[in-house]
């Protein structure tokens, strides 16, 4: 979704038990269409150390309340969390952005009857189609947006996923090292890990 203005609209010291990092509030406005419909998106970027001297560590997360507050072991999001933010304070630089694209687009409660359907078998894939979903919705436009709001050219990204490489790609940011976010298996998402990866085209396993 394109949009038609980007801005920070706050910053804040942010220590963390990883470092002291800055997080900073950006909204995106798209007018699809009609001019007096405004949607807004907002994701949070929080920023260490020296971003210019050289492309820094990025990472594009994508909110998962499962994973990253209740430490579901259903998906692999709250350890690739947790191990970007030791890569980022390990180097001293980098940046983590924070999308609130929850279930990969398709929202909390629709997340919840996928889950539903992988409980009867289906993979996540599956499941999100069964209920007249795509398998993703993320465009990552808006990271990208961020990204040349901080002034930053080149990225060496943390991802498995070659969307996230392609998409900041097309929009002007190079990619200059993908960074992997493999983390070990869990017997509890390892067929989500091995759906990723057949039907996704992700780069694990």
């Amino acid at each position: 979704m394109p949009y038609s203005s980007v801005r920070k609209v706050a910053g804040a010291d942010f220590p963390t038990r990883w470092g002291h990092f800055r997080i900073l509030g950006f909204e995106g406005v798209s007018e699809p269409g009609n001019a007096s419909l405004k949607h807004v998106d907002s994701a949070v970027a929080l920023t260490m150390g020296d971003l210019t001297a050289a492309p820094p560590l990025v990472r594009i997360h994508s909110q998962c309340l499962t994973g990253d507050v209740f430490h579901s072991l259903r998906c692999d999001c709250h350890d690739q969390l947790h191990l970007a933010l030791g890569l980022i304070a390990s180097e001293g630089a980098g940046i983590l952005l924070y999308e609130e694209q929850e279930g990969r687009g398709i929202g909390l409660m629709a997340k919840l009857r996928a889950y539903e359907l992988q409980d009867k078998g289906r993979d996540t894939v599956e499941a999100n189609l069964e209920l007249g979903f795509r398998a993703d919705y993320r465009e990552f436009e808006l990271p990208a947006e961020i990204l040349k709001a901080l002034n930053i050219p080149a990225v060496r990204l943390i991802t498995n996923n070659p969307e996230k490489v392609a998409a900041l790609e097309d929009a002007g940011i190079r990619v200059v090292e993908r960074v992997s976010a493999t983390i070990p298996a869990e017997p509890t998402f390892e067929r989500y890990l091995e759906t990723k990866r057949d039907k996704m085209g992700h780069l694990v396993g």
